[in-house]
């Protein structure tokens, strides 16, 4: 047994197995993943995945209970070799990032300059998505931390510790009606509305409120990130919903900002790291610097808890 031959199991599964991804994921031949599936299951005496014909098509039943333990090797593998970087390399090394676009632009700005000006031997590597992406990252590896306000807390493989509140405002041209009287759905709802796609910083909560007090709302533009929204609406294309944290008064001087929190659900944003799984030490410094109150104490122990658990509060 060696650890080709169980990444090669772990990357089937997640490539939905099709071992050409797999072998593209594993930087070698389709051949040579087959071959080391096939070493695995002759060893273990049992077949790990269902087949049809040469193609990989599902997991056993024997695959279903071998599947955790290939997972836990593997975790436990990259913890050790974490840990032995900490002492090797101290505070050099990468750091993968993963958060949404609004989270990225508006949020982690000021927690990554201070960050680098303690840990400058560090690489950030920044990678945005949408939530589900995030958590995906995350799972996959390809993220060590994850920022988003979805998606994280739902996926039991993952530790999510909430970090902010936040609201959402509506964005409008200077001497805008709305800016005359207090802001109802309402009155909203008569304005063509330019906000967040669906899946992204809190679009669902927008939607369920709408939803709720028997309105549908005229979306005429979506996009994924506050500024492009902001230049429809200067546009005149019509009214923007923005997270909060996304306006600011110098910056976007040219617009008007309405605090629309009494309309729309407290959106929470949380950090996700992997459970069981060891960081560097400078990955939980991230972590303080972004969120005080998330100390590497309450990152572990939260990694520790089992799925389900309740967080640690905000």
């Amino acid at each position: 047994m060696n650890f080709q031959q169980l990444r090669s199991v772990r990357e089937a599964v997640r490539r939905a197995f099709n071992l050409t991804d797999v072998a593209a994921a594993l930087h070698t031949s389709q051949p040579g993943v087959s071959r080391q599936i096939r070493e695995l299951e002759d060893e273990l005496g049992v077949e790990i995945f269902v087949r049809a014909g040469k193609r990989l098509t599902g997991l056993t039943a024997a695959g279903e209970r071998v599947l955790p333990w290939v997972e836990k090797l593997l975790l436990e593998a990259e913890n050790l070799q974490r840990a032995g970087d900490d002492f090797r390399l101290g505070d050099a090394g990468v750091l993968s990032i993963a958060a949404t676009h609004s989270q990225a632009r508006f949020a982690l700005p000021s927690a990554v300059h201070d960050f680098r000006a303690t840990h400058p031997q560090v690489q950030l590597q920044m990678h945005q998505g949408s939530p589900a992406q995030v958590a995906q990252m995350l799972l996959s590896g390809v993220a060590d931390i994850g920022i988003a306000s979805h998606y994280l807390a739902e996926a039991p493989e993952l530790a999510a510790l909430p970090c902010y509140r936040w609201s959402h405002s509506v964005v409008v041209p200077p001497g805008h009606p709305l800016l005359d009287a207090p802001l109802t759905l309402e009155r909203l709802a008569a304005y063509p509305v330019i906000t967040y796609e669906a899946g992204y910083t809190g679009r669902g909560s927008i939607d369920d409120a709408f939803t709720r007090a028997g309105l549908k709302p005229q979306v005429v533009l979506s996009a994924m990130d506050a500024d492009v929204i902001k230049t429809y609406v200067e546009l005149g294309l019509g009214v923007g919903i923005i997270a909060a944290i996304a306006f600011d008064e110098q910056r976007d001087a040219h617009l008007r900002a309405i605090d629309a929190r009494q309309l729309f659900a407290i959106n929470t944003t949380m950090v996700g790291v992997r459970r069981g799984s060891l960081l560097r030490r400078y990955a939980y410094d991230f972590i303080t610097v972004f969120a005080p109150h998330l100390t590497r104490e309450v990152v572990e122990q939260a990694q520790a808890a089992p799925a389900g658990a309740t967080p640690a509060p905000l």
